[in-house]
């Protein structure tokens, strides 16, 4: 993207704020006004020789110093006041779009890893605003600052101030020099920190993985070489930002040098008068050129925030305008039946070589129970994703009530379905806020009910608040068993006319699986469900069940039928049952 594109973008984002941009430019223009005001009184007092004309300028003259101070402060005060709060507003702007951004994305978009996501959205958008915060503060300010004092010095001795002026190409030529080799380092320094957040996240994440397994000096290894190459980064980036200055202030000594032999031969020689051969005139220009080195260094270390600014950005907007979630369908599902039809449907992930689902054709009626079997890696949970749209098959269609999927309104589709997985994903709130997720009407009494169909009411009695206690990150604070119920009793709780249930009782115990299944049934009677099984025992009233084997759906029928063929499904079922006899044996 073009630097010019980036930035008009990013401070398009600020159009809201102009009365604050407002604020803060008069308030630095009146304070690089403030910056030319101490020598000329320098000039002043030193040319009268420091003879005045009245007791009260006696009074005056030092109060004045202290005003323009104490101007200069308020000032700056006002400008960096505004610059922030428009700083401010834009990070939170950026980072509002990019979480809502994330929640548009399609679901094959989280299979990477998230820690370069967290990255974008702390420290990019951190970067983003410090370098508005610096071109807003710095730059503006310091450039009027410059131009403030170099008119004074043209006011004073154009001749020299066109050799002061002199040093200007030089920095320009320092900075396009280092301004690529910053904007490398910036774009390493973006990928470290993604690779070390990731490092963090994941040893989180598989604490008790890492324990158990004893990972502790793999993931110390791992994280140590992530920081190091951060620090690396970070040292590229160092060269040409520490270069910048001392190299602009030997090119301004050099100017300084000239002047002052100017200076000095002018004065010694007996030259025509100019506006330096007085006293208070030559430390008057000298004041005022020294004072322009701190605006210069200023403007010169800029070009480092604003080259990360710009990869920064550049990361940023990328993300935003990746592709999004498509939602193509017009229709909107109501007054659902629930019938189901797979017809010929094929899914293959991408650059995937083999098809994870193959031609599978199957049809479920209102209110029956489709239960899908098989080996780890047979296609089972892609099928379930299929359903809600999670995404789209490669070939085929599936008709919901005789209508294709991709021809339903996401929102309308998804609001008639229920998701009980494998993996319980609970949030860090309360228990009552789990099992009334997403829904904004309801009453305690309902959660309660809802509570005890999934068989959770026990134990969360006994918790310390009761339907009131937080549950922790990733519900942590509660038991495998006990998460996997709250999950379903947010599944009883939407009371959605078609659930799918991804091995939802996997993480019970025989007890609360067999209380579970007694309010599955009663919640399942009336509704059409598909439930991904590994436990065989669990689904043998299904309606319907089928077995796929590497992507391919090579059996269907009720249990009895199945064991009848004496295939696939009957070996499963005969592998399951001597290990749960060896094991109560």
């Amino acid at each position: 993207m073009p630097t010019s594109y980036l930035f008009q973008r990013l401070f398009g984002y600020a159009k809201a704020y102009k009365w604050a941009y407002a604020v803060s430019v008069l308030g630095m223009a009146a304070t690089a006004v403030t910056e030319a005001m101490l020598p000329a009184m320098m000039k002043y007092l030193l040319d009268q020789g420091f003879q005045v004309e009245s007791a009260f300028q006696v009074v005056a003259i030092p109060l004045a110093i202290v005003g323009l101070f104490l101007a200069k402060g308020l000032l700056i005060y006002i400008s960096n006041y505004a610059a922030t709060w428009i700083t401010t507003h834009v990070t939170m702007a950026l980072r509002n779009d990019m979480f809502a951004k994330m929640l548009r994305l399609p679901a094959t978009s989280f299979a990477d890893p998230q820690g370069s996501f967290i990255a974008k959205v702390l420290y990019d958008v951190l970067n983003i605003g410090e370098t508005i915060s610096l071109v807003v503060i710095s730059a503006f300010r310091e450039a009027l600052t410059v131009m403030a004092l170099v008119a004074y010095l043209i006011y004073l001795d154009t001749r020299l101030a066109l050799i002061a002026l002199s040093i200007g190409p030089v920095i320009v030529g320092f900075v396009r020099v280092f301004s690529r080799r910053l904007r490398e380092a910036g774009r390493s320094g973006l990928d470290s920190i993604g690779q070390l957040t990731q490092v963090l996240e994941e040893s989180v994440t598989c604490q008790k993985i890492i324990k158990i397994y004893q990972g502790q000096g793999t993931e110390k290894r791992r994280f140590e070489a992530a920081n190091a190459r951060f620090r690396r980064a970070q040292m590229k980036e160092a060269i040409p930002a520490s270069a910048t200055t001392p190299l602009t202030h030997l090119a301004a000594s050099v100017a300084l040098a000239l002047i002052v032999y100017l200076a000095l031969r002018q004065v010694n020689q007996g030259e025509s008068t100019s506006g330096v051969t007085s006293v208070g005139g030559f430390v008057a220009f000298i004041t005022a050129m020294l004072m322009l080195l701190a605006p210069l260094k200023k403007l010169t270390e800029v070009n480092t925030s604003l080259q990360r600014g710009r990869v920064c950005a550049q990361s940023v907007f990328a993300f935003l305008d990746s592709p999004e979630e498509v939602d193509s369908g017009t229709v909107i599902w109501e007054n659902p039946l629930g019938k189901i039809e797979f017809q010929n449907v094929s899914y293959a992930y991408p650059k995937a070589i083999v098809d994870s689902l193959e031609a599978i054709n199957f049809c479920i009626e209102p209110g029956q129970t489709l239960a899908v079997v098989g080996a780890s890696g047979s296609g089972k949970s892609t099928l379930a994703a299929l359903l809600p749209r999670f995404m789209s098959p490669t070939q085929g269609q599936i008709l919901i009530d005789g209508i294709c999927a991709e021809q339903i309104t996401l929102t309308s589709l998804r609001q008639h379905m229920s998701l009980v997985t494998q993996e319980v994903l609970l949030f860090n709130d309360t228990v009552a806020a789990n099992i009334a997720y997403g829904q904004s009407n309801f009453n305690m009494a309902d959660i309660e009910q809802a509570a005890k169909a999934a068989n959770a009411w026990d134990f969360i009695k006994a918790l310390p608040l009761g339907l009131h206690t937080n549950v922790g990150d990733g519900g942590m604070k509660l038991s495998g068993g006990q998460r996997q119920r709250i999950s379903i009793a947010r599944a009883i709780f939407k009371n959605a006319p078609l659930l799918i249930l991804d091995e939802a009782t996997s993480a019970l115990d025989a007890e609360s699986d067999r209380s579970v299944q007694i309010a599955l049934a009663n919640l399942m009677r009336g509704k059409t469900c598909v439930v991904i099984a590994h436990r065989l025992s669990t689904i043998q009233r299904a309606d319907r069940i089928i077995v796929l084997s590497q992507g391919k759906l090579v059996e269907a029928g009720t249990h009895n039928e199945l064991l009848s063929l004496n295939g696939m499904y009957a070996s499963l079922c005969r592998l399951q049952f001597n290990e749960s006899t060896s094991l109560n044996a």
